[in-house]
């Protein structure tokens, strides 16, 4: 089908959709609850929006139309206390994190939805290994060039990110050495990585999505995997390389970050944004993704290298009248205590150290996604 008309929405108006791990609170491992639970949810007034994931033991939450980050965090504390009710209801557990630490991707189930049957037999196995939990954030548009310009624009701030809400750090039962392991599962797929570079949603239409779809290799833009992809449908561009983090006020501030940098970025605060900022993109990313806070990463238009926990340091400092506007000074605060104390993945190791075992990791984060931090 035709790509969809970028119906422009209000500039940096915010949704935030978190991935979440179903738990069995016997075994600790991930368990096919998803039918039951949103079986449950149906029955009462919810928060936002809740939908099945490609697996049985995952769900998909996502806020409404937001625009600070007080109501970000209050409506995703709201889903959160819903989730948790219903979930002691049918005696399972629900946290974040990026990854299950010891699941095996054999005992999924494919949740039986036409669209995921089809990705299922598309990808074989790699659907069931899909299995992992990120969370996604929406930033408004008001045309589609304004959205191309962010994309492109937001690439240098990706290791960010990844860094920030990094979550998982372990697979089938052992540490990865990674701070996030989740994206080594995404980059798998084929139109996964980033966006071309292009700067009119008129070339992007014609130049670049006709083609594609012309090959019969997309029929729309779910078919991208990228790192950040516009949404025409909703008016948005969204990131797509946060794990999901072990709690709500983490997501919210992360959402307020990013809500924060595009704010700054319209401003034209910085060079345009040029192909070649992507010479160091890949190299940036795994950096990111490997070492978390501790990365080194190169600047795009410098060449300079620098350690990614003073960057993301410098960054917040810029942001502060940014954050004194859109009223997101505590999610500054919060992101300044990540950078000082240590990421999610940190905190997971810890938790392993402390219990001995990767259950007892579990259920620490499932304590952790349940109180307010």
């Amino acid at each position: 089908m035709p790509l969809e008309i970028f119906n422009d929405s209000e500039a940096l108006s915010v949704g935030v959709e978190l991935e979440l791990q179903l738990i069995s609170l016997s075994s600790f491992d991930l368990t096919p609850a998803s039918p039951d639970l949103l079986h449950l949810l149906k029955r009462a007034p919810f928060p936002g929006n809740v939908t099945p994931e490609i697996t049985e033991s995952m769900i998909e939450i996502c806020t409404d139309v937001q625009h600070n980050h007080n109501s970000i965090e209050k409506q995703l504390q709201e889903i959160r206390d819903t989730l948790v009710t219903a979930a002691d209801r049918l005696n399972i557990g629900i946290c974040g994190g990026g990854t299950h630490p010891f699941q095996k991707w054999t005992d999924r189930k494919i949740y039986s939805k036409p669209r995921f049957k089809e990705v299922s037999q598309l990808y074989g196995y790699l659907a069931k290994q899909f299995t992992i939990f990120g969370q996604h954030v929406h930033i408004g548009c008001t045309s589609g060039d304004n959205a191309l310009f962010l994309l492109h624009a937001l690439s240098r701030y990706v290791p960010h990110f990844i860094a920030l809400s990094a979550s998982s750090p372990y697979v089938q039962g052992g540490d990865t050495l990674f701070n996030s392991a989740r994206l080594n599962s995404v980059f798998a797929f084929p139109l996964s990585g980033r966006a071309p570079f292009l700067l009119k949603w008129d070339d992007f239409e014609h130049q670049y999505f006709a083609k594609m779809e012309k090959t019969g290799v997309v029929k729309s833009m779910k078919d991208f995997y990228w790192d950040i992809r516009p949404k025409p449908e909703y008016g948005t561009i969204e990131l797509r390389v946060c794990d999901t983090p072990l709690t709500v006020e983490r997501a919210a501030a992360l959402a307020a970050y990013l809500q924060m940098l595009c704010a700054y970025l319209l401003e034209k605060r910085e060079a345009a944004p040029e192909e070649d900022d992507y010479l160091v993109y890949n190299y940036n990313r795994f950096q990111a993704c490997r070492f978390g806070l501790d990365g080194t990463v190169v600047h795009p238009k410098t060449y300079v290298g620098c350690s990614l926990r003073e960057d993301i340091l410098t960054s917040l400092r810029r942001m502060e009248p940014y954050a004194a506007t859109l009223g997101s000074q505590e999610a500054l605060s919060h992101l300044e205590q990540i950078a000082h104390e240590g990421n999610d993945a940190h905190y997971l190791r810890h938790q392993y150290d402390e219990s001995g075992s990767t259950e007892g990791m579990v259920n620490a984060a499932i304590q952790r996604f349940r109180k307010v931090v």
